[in-house]
């Protein structure tokens, strides 16, 4: 298994997750479920994904899925600080430009329990 850890921090109206490490498809599936549990009906759900250093296809289907079960819940996904290998495969894929991705994690959480999406621009 592809080492991946969490951290779960709560907030007033959500949720903070910081992930770090790899997501591939020997994991993609606890990654999900260990989200899935953490979130809140009606609640923002915030990723950081500052410390992801891998994503593969699993795990850009882990977000799609992520992002409308969030909606269906009356809540949004917000991603932050997405670099590197995981912002080419969400910039290629054309995903970047569905997603609410903010710059850095503190804008992605303001942005959340405020409830407005300002979406970071993808990267020429």
């Amino acid at each position: 298994m592809s080492p991946l850890s969490l951290d779960v921090r709560a907030l007033p109206s959500g949720v903070l997750i910081t992930v770090a490490g790899e997501v591939d498809s020997t994991n993609a599936d606890w990654l999900e479920t260990s989200i899935n549990q953490a979130g809140r009906s009606g609640a923002a759900l915030v990723l950081d994904l500052g410390g992801l250093t891998f994503l593969d296809s699993s795990g850009l289907h882990v977000l799609l899925r992520l992002n409308a079960a969030a909606r269906e819940r009356g809540g949004g996904l917000h991603l932050a600080d997405v670099r590197d290998v995981p912002a080419r495969v969400l910039q290629i894929t054309g995903v970047w430009s569905a997603l609410d991705i903010h710059p850095t994690a503190a804008e992605a959480v303001v942005a959340a329990l405020d409830g407005h999406v300002s979406p970071l621009q993808e990267p020429q």
